[in-house]
Order: C-alpha cells, then structure tokens, then sequence
C-alpha cells in the first residue's frame, strides 16, 4: 500500500469524508499536493478561516484570485469552473491527505492541524505586502549602499580625498564593511512570513 493509499479518506453514507489519521506527510506528497496553485490558494484561503466554510466561498474567492479580481466582479463561467475543478478534484485530494475535512454533499470544507505542516510553504504565494516590503526594503538599502559606494570610488579617483587618508584597500574595505552592515541590519527585519 502506498503512502498516499494509507492517507485516503472514506465516505459515509451522507457524503462526509474524513481524514486518516496520518500525523504527517512526506515531502513528497507535500510536493504533490502544492504543485497546483489552486490547492495551495484553498489552503492559504483556509488557513485564515475560523471553523467551517462553505466551498462556495472558498470557490469564489480562488476564482477571484486567478483572475485578479474581486468576488464581485467575477462571472458566473469564472465561479463555475473553480467551483467545478474543487469539488471534483482539488478538494477531495485534499481531504485524501488528511489537510481538510470535506463534506461533498453539503459542500463543507474545514482546515484539519495537519495543514499546519505545509502552512510556510504558502506565506508568500501572491507577494503580500508584507513580503513585498521586505523585498522592497531590501532593494532600497543596496541601491543605497551602491550609489554611496560609487560616490567613494569618484571621490577617491577624482582627488578629493587624498589617498594617504583612503588609499584603494582602504576604500574597498570601507565597501565592504557598507555592504556587511546593510546585510546584518537586513537580516534582523521580519521577511513578510
């Protein structure tokens, strides 16, 4: 029996499934199971829900996101198609791993802890803000360093400062030790995650 045999779940009568009891996942089914961004959209969607949802609203705002919208902007087509590949596909393989509980027939889905495992993976799937703030924070602090870098070098080579107070070692530690300090202050800011 493969791993992921072990981990499918199984219906009852109304519809309900539930997770196995796996208590985690493989890298490769991890791999697997975040391979498509609609499933990595529906956990990330999940991981921000208290309780049940309804698919339909996870649906919705999946579709919402593949078309860089809002949910109230989208067309019925662009609803039914995400709907469609969840409730056929996505959310049951889901549920097969044990990272949601699905009821198909009333159309309930629910984060299990076992999501929690996979949770980092997802932080900066769409570039939050948070994570474009640090990226950007990042840029504006080496642009700086190197534009103050190059100031150093023209004054050095222009004669402005005389080399018997920066000679060439000189500059390229004082360089250097631009670059180390923009990197060890940049290491210690959250990353968005």
């Amino acid at each position: 029996m493969s791993t992921a045999d072990a981990k499918r779940s199984s219906s009852d009568e109304t519809g309900s499934e539930t997770p196995s009891r796996a208590s985690s996942l493989s890298k490769d089914d991890t791999f697997h199971i975040l391979q498509n961004e609609r499933r990595r959209r529906v956990l990330r969607y999940l991981s921000d829900a208290e309780g049940p949802v309804d698919m339909r609203d996870i649906a919705e705002q999946v579709a919402a996101w593949e078309h860089d919208t809002t949910v109230q902007q989208l067309t019925s087509d662009q609803r039914q198609r995400v709907y469609i590949a969840l409730y056929q596909s996505h959310l049951p393989k889901l549920a097969d791993f044990g990272l949601i509980t699905y009821n198909r027939s009333r159309g309930v889905v629910e984060r299990t802890p076992l999501a929690d495992q996979i949770a980092w993976y997802l932080d900066d799937e769409n570039g939050t803000e948070e994570s474009t703030g640090a990226r950007d924070d990042w840029v504006r602090y080496y642009v700086g360093v190197t534009v103050l870098s190059l100031l150093l070098i023209g004054v050095v080579w222009l004669g402005v400062v005389p080399s018997t107070l920066l000679s060439n070692v000189g500059l390229a530690v004082v360089i250097t030790l631009l670059y180390a300090a923009v990197t060890a202050a940049m290491a210690g800011l959250p990353t968005g995650t």
